[in-house]
This record gives C-alpha cells, sequence and structure tokens, in this order.
C-alpha cells in the first residue's frame, strides 16, 4: 500500500471566525484525492516545537460552523534573530539559516507539504522560507482587518464587521437615554476597514481610520458642536485603534499626547508599534472632556456633557463565523487544498470577484488600506456632514 501524503496545517496570528472553516475545506478536498492531513498546533511555534495533532475528518462534522481554531494559535516569529543583524549581508544569511532549518522541520514533522493560514506576518514568514529554500507550502489569507492586498475580501472581515456593528447598535440605547458621547474603538491597527465598514452600518456619528489622519477640532470638536445645535442629544464616534491626528493637530489642540508618546510606544515582534496600547478613544474622551468651550454649547443646548470610552478589542473576534465566512472559509481551503495536488506551491489562494484564484505569496501577503479618495470614505463623509447639515435652523 502506497504511503499517503501528509499535508500539515497551522493557523497563525490572531484568532479570526472562519479559520476552522478553511481547514474543513482543506480536510474535505485532502480525504477525498487521499491525502492525510496532520494539525500543527500554535502557529509557527508548534511547526519549530514540533507540536502536531492527527486530523480524522471523521471527528470533525461541520467544522466550519466553530468559531476559532481548533489548531490554536500564536504570534510567533521564527526569523526574530533578524533584528539583531548588524548588516544587510549578515541579515540575509541570517534568513538563509533560519529557512533552511524550517525546512529540514519538514522532515521532523513528518509532512510533505504546508498550508499556512494567516495574515501578512505569517504568511510573509511563509514567504521567505520559500523563496530561500522552495519549500512546498502554500497560504491562505487570514485577518479580520481585512488589510491583505491579495484578496478582495478575507475571511472573518464580515463577521468582526457585524459584530462591532451590533455593538455599537447597542450602545445607541444608553447613549440615547444618558444623552453621551461614546467613543468606541474598533480594531484595525493600520487600515481602517473594520471601523469604517461597522461605523457606516451602525450608523455613527464621528468616524476615525487611520488612512485619513483627523483634526480633533475640525473633525471631532466642531462636528459636536454643530451636533448638538442641530438638536442631536447622543453621539457615537467609531475609532480605529490605529487613528491617529495630524501632525498639526497634535502639535496644536491636544493637551494629552505628543508625537514622542507615540514614538515610544512597545513593539510587536515584528517590530510594529503596538498603537491599541496607546488608548486612542479614552485619549479623546481625555481630550474633550478638557474641552470647555464643548461643554458650553452642550448646556445651551440643553444637552448631557459625558464622554464614555468603549473598547471592543477581543470582543470582535469572539463567536461563530457569519454564512459569508462560513463559504468563503470553505472555498479557500478547498482550493488551497487543490494547489497542493497540483504542485503550485509559493502561492496563496485569494477571493477575487466571484471566483478563487492563485497569486505568488508575495503579492498577496502585502498590506492593503482603505482608500482615501473611494466611495466609501465619501460616504462617511457625507453622513457625518449632512446629518447635521439638514437639521439646522438657519
Amino acid at each position: 500500500m502506497a504511503k499517503k501524503t501528509k499535508v500539515g496545517i497551522l493557523t497563525g496570528g490572531g484568532d479570526c471566525p472562519g479559520l476552522n472553516s478553511v481547514i474543513y475545506g482543506i480536510m474535505l478536498k485532502a480525504f477525498d484525492a487521499g491525502y492525510e492531513c496532520v494539525g500543527i498546533l500554535k502557529g509557527w511555534k508548534g511547526f519549530l516545537e514540533n507540536i502536531t495533532i492527527p486530523l480524522n475528518i471523521a471527528e470533525h462534522d461541520d467544522l466550519h460552523t466553530v468559531g476559532g481554531t481548533l489548531l490554536y494559535t500564536s504570534r510567533t516569529n521564527p526569523f526574530e534573530p533578524i533584528k539583531k543583524a548588524k548588516s544587510e549581508h549578515e541579515k540575509e544569511q541570517l534568513k538563509k539559516e533560519i529557512s533552511e532549518k524550517m525546512l529540514a522541520q519538514f522532515k521532523t514533522l513528518g509532512i510533505d507539504a504546508l498550508i499556512v493560514i494567516g495574515g501578512d506576518d505569517t504568511l510573509g514568514v511563509a514567504d521567505t522560507v520559500c523563496k530561500k529554500t522552495n519549500a512546498k507550502i502554500i497560504g491562505c489569507p487570514k485577518t479580520i482587518d481585512n488589510d491583505l492586498l491579495g484578496t478582495d475580501y478575507t475571511f472573518g472581515f464580515w463577521s468582526a464587521v457585524q459584530l462591532a456593528s451590533n455593538s455599537m447598535d447597542n450602545l445607541t440605547t444608553t447613549a440615547r437615554s444618558h444623552q453621551r458621547i461614546f467613543v468606541v474603538e474598533v480594531m484595525g491597527r493600520d487600515a481602517g476597514f473594520l471601523t469604517i465598514y461597522s461605523g457606516i452600518s451602525s450608523g455613527a456619528d464621528i468616524i476615525l481610520i487611520p488612512e485619513t489622519p483627523f483634526d480633533l477640532k475640525k473633525h471631532i470638536v466642531e462636528v459636536l458642536q454643530r451636533r448638538v445645535r442641530a438638536g442631536h442629544k447622543y453621539h457615537i464616534i467609531a475609532c480605529s485603534e490605529g487613528a491617529y491626528p495630524t501632525q498639526e493637530s497634535l502639535e496644536k489642540d491636544f493637551q494629552t499626547i505628543s508625537k514622542e508618546t507615540i514614538d515610544n510606544l512597545p513593539k510587536d515582534p515584528f517590530g510594529n508599534p503596538l498603537l491599541n496600547k496607546l488608548n486612542m478613544s479614552q485619549i479623546l474622551v481625555e481630550e474633550l472632556k478638557l474641552r470647555d468651550e464643548l461643554a458650553k454649547e452642550f448646556e445651551k443646548n440643553d444637552a448631557n456633557f459625558e464622554c464614555r470610552s468603549v473598547v471592543l478589542g477581543h470582543t470582535m473576534r469572539a463567536g461563530t463565523p457569519n454564512s459569508f465566512d462560513r463559504i468563503l472559509g470553505l472555498r479557500l481551503g478547498l482550493h488551497a487544498m487543490k494547489l497542493v495536488i497540483d504542485n503550485e506551491f509559493g502561492k496563496m489562494v485569494s477571493l477575487r470577484g466571484e471566483e478563487i484564484k492563485a497569486l505568488p505569496l508575495a503579492e498577496g501577503a502585502k498590506k492593503k488600506y482603505v482608500a482615501p479618495d473611494g466611495d466609501i470614505v465619501e460616504l462617511r463623509n457625507l453622513m457625518v456632514k449632512i446629518r447635521y447639515k439638514s437639521r439646522e435652523i438657519e
């Protein structure tokens, strides 16, 4: 009896609704084609430490309906030592050495190919290993932030949008009852897709995203003044965790932070500033509380002036995937396994329009951002402007 080809599967980075859907899509096609699946636990950490479980499809009926990942996950970067390199030559040498060690792990793990499900950091590792060693790796893009260039939408994004939108819908009842300003912090370190889509969906009154740096006075204080004059008694501000003021506004308007505050933030394993540590929602609350002119405007118009922050955080990753993300995850898993069968490695699967396409890992793992001149930003701007203008008393 011929030995079955074994395919390893790992999930890296943050958890995400639809991860199990992708795994199940891979397993369905693998079983039908006579391949065996091996689960690698805890992402790249488990890959390096040889932590695996067998994946028997008979034990995982309807896995695509379950949230999270049964393989666990971690934010491990195998190329972390490269940060200490003192020259480009040393950096490239380390990349080669680490990649070769990772290739050797295929034999240790007993796998013939690997499917990596993760975001730009996880897929970036996969791409480097492929380039340095020709390892048999396929990628599948994963992030609730939807900020990967190679795919129109990432699985988990729409589930997270719905969760954030529902949260802001629910907060509106409390905001209305107490006449409050709620600053709601939504995940999105570099890109504002989650914030702008959920913000527009839920009717947030102000939406702040990293791609369009805001002016505290113009985009927040003055908008709130106009809204309260027009009769609005409560306000929801949707704020990306990576939202950032313009340099001019930072220097002119802010009393509680400076550019040095951001420069001194801790970094993640990949060198990115942990902007969520800044807690922009709370900073905005503190800044608004210091605005006497705003408090007076609210009092003049018989409205309470009370600001609160709410950080949605990991609740946006929670629960089961919605129908769109279940189907998308299954399709991506199916096509990832088909690439393995066809020996088309060094690629990732991608949603383009209504079809699943394959493209080079290096291309698909690049970052994408909300287009400042796109229609979704135009919609945001119109909703902010028209809703107070249409109620203004001349």
